[in-house]
């Protein structure tokens, strides 16, 4: 089954990273990179990355056929994606056990959720 583990930056997450030395800031980085060496040496990574600053996402929306594309106004968020690790494991327990190895779990929570499995829907 697969499993989606979201990263999220928030406040927390956000004043730790400010606090910490560039050497940590480095460790943290290779932390995600050996991570991924891990999990793809079990045979359990589907798919990784870390996502760019949300101001260079944009809102994407169809009304009446037509595409609506903006990248602002934005509220003022206090939390937003920052990575994922998509995984293919035989149990939530050891997709719960995955993240507890992600680096960000040493100081904030990260989310681990099952992927919707449509294989069988008729369409």
């Amino acid at each position: 089954m697969r499993y989606l583990i979201l990263i999220q930056s928030n406040e927390q997450s956000l004043a730790v990273w400010e606090s910490l030395s560039d050497e940590q800031r480095m460790a943290f980085g290779r932390g995600h990179l050996q991570l991924g060496d891990e999990m793809i040496k079990a045979g359990v990574h589907v798919a990784s990355e870390g996502l760019a600053d949300p101001s260079l996402a944009r809102f994407v929306s169809v009304r009446d056929g037509r595409t609506i594309s903006s990248d602002g106004p934005f509220a003022e968020a206090k939390e937003h994606l920052a990575g994922f690790y998509l995984i293919d494991c035989e149990t939530f327990d050891e997709a719960v056990e995955w993240a507890a190895k992600v680096p960000d779990a040493a100081f904030t929570e990260v989310e681990v959720r099952p992927v919707l499995d449509m294989s069988g829907w008729e369409f």
